[in-house]
């Protein structure tokens, strides 16, 4: 059998299933093993933090009614409850959060992914994602106002007219202005993505509104 054409194969495709088991599954987790996963709390920093404070002042009933004061725990809180409405929504399905080093996509996407930016529990399970019916949002993070994503998450075909995005009704108690918890967990969430990037969209600007150094 082994000396004939399909024995070769065979023994051929055995190998290479082994060798990508080996350089895909057993040598990262050798090098990755005692790498620090950060929990929610430790990936809140002051762009995200900025975000969340914009979000308290621009809704202030909802966010009181949510979150109460914006601290840096209530924002944790938030990052988890939008993670979880993200995969729970299946926006996972039509949004990749993978910058690949293919195909120019730095430029449409921003800086191609590390493998330190998924060490934290908002990634658990990675978000590879299927396709792309809408653009990555890895760096989606402050690209848009909070108005803007409250508007796109009522009603998409408002602010982007040929968008295939469902509504999101539930997300708010009413209108756009009027978002509920999930509404401002979500859109937290959204924003918090590429955060931890010094080129951060729009940063500074919102920063000295809000008088943060």
């Amino acid at each position: 059998m082994f000396e004939s054409k399909s024995g070769i194969f065979f023994i051929a495709g055995i190998g290479f299933f082994l060798l990508a088991f080996l350089g895909n599954g057993v040598v990262p987790m050798i090098m990755y093993k005692d790498r620090h996963e950060q929990t929610a709390e430790e990936v809140v920093n002051k762009r995200v933090m900025a975000q969340f404070r914009d979000l308290a002042q621009r809704y202030p009933e909802s966010f009181q009614n949510a979150f109460g004061e914006p601290t840096e725990e209530a924002c944790a809180e938030a990052l988890r409850l939008g993670r979880q409405l993200y995969v729970g929504e299946g926006c996972w399905h039509c949004h990749s959060q993978f910058v690949r080093p293919v195909s120019n996509e730095s430029r449409r996407f921003g800086p191609v992914s590390k493998s330190e930016e998924y060490d934290n529990e908002l990634q658990r399970p990675v978000l590879f994602g299927t396709r792309r019916v809408g653009p990555d949002l890895s760096r989606e993070g402050g690209r848009r106002g909070n108005d803007w994503h409250a508007v796109h998450f009522h009603k998409p075909q408002v602010v982007s007219t040929d968008s295939p995005m469902p509504e999101y009704p539930w997300f708010f108690d009413g209108s756009p202005d009027k978002p509920n918890r999930r509404g401002i967990a979500v859109m937290t969430y959204i924003q918090w993505l590429g955060s931890w990037l010094e080129e951060y969209p729009y940063y500074e600007e919102l920063a000295e509104v809000k008088g943060e150094q």
